[in-house]
């Protein structure tokens, strides 16, 4: 067993098992002597283990893990484990289970084959785009538009000072005529009272 691990050591940790603060995760698995790969599910040890024809245990964490161990699992490659609930012998049963059940290693090899089935290689496909780049002096055609920019279009601090604007203008209007309501209120009030002081006038000149 070899696992990637940062910490103290295990007390009981067993003799044929091997600590690593970091490992080659991509050369591990396409060693012909890996039989499974324990995993959290993230997206690139999924593609690495397809690519390879390792079945997988999975314990998913968050985000996307739980979404790509379901996919795994419903093509026959893992068995899918509950963090919150996971008892040892959970995991030495779907450990088990997916090295000693020969379908788990057929469907990840099917699942390989598929992934290697491409017109060029990935290396093959490299050496074109930088044969490309060169016999196109650069290919300035596939830059993209960003290049040309001005460092304050690039960061849309102009979109920023345009909204900034268009803010302070609402909010400006807005006071206006807040204000503006509240001297016509003012003054309607003060008419008001005045009217009644002069009826009231009258009535005792009466």
């Amino acid at each position: 067993v070899i696992w990637k691990y940062a910490g103290k050591k295990p007390r009981t940790l067993a003799s044929n098992t091997r600590l690593y603060d970091w490992l080659p995760q991509n050369d591990l698995l396409g060693h012909p002597k890996t039989r499974a790969f324990i995993t959290h599910g993230g997206t690139n040890g999924i593609y690495e283990a397809i690519y390879h024809g390792v079945p997988l245990v999975g314990i998913p964490l968050f985000a996307d893990q739980p979404d790509n161990l379901a996919h795994m699992k419903v093509k026959g490659v893992a068995e899918v484990l509950n963090f919150a609930t996971l008892r040892a012998q959970d995991l030495v049963d779907a450990l088990n289970t997916v090295i000693n059940g020969t379908r788990y290693k057929e469907n990840a090899m099917k699942l390989s084959r598929i992934h290697h089935d491409q017109l060029l290689t990935p290396l093959e496909r490299s050496v074109y785009w930088i044969e490309f780049v060169m016999r196109h002096g650069g290919a300035k055609h596939l830059r993209p538009a960003a290049h040309s920019l001005s460092w304050y279009q690039y960061h849309c601090l102009d979109v920023v000072a345009l909204l900034a604007a268009c803010l302070a203008a609402f909010i400006f209007l807005f006071t206006k005529c807040c204000l503006y309501s509240c001297r016509i209120c003012k003054c309607m009030k003060v008419n008001l009272w005045n009217a009644i002081g002069s009826n009231c006038y009258a009535a005792e000149t009466d």
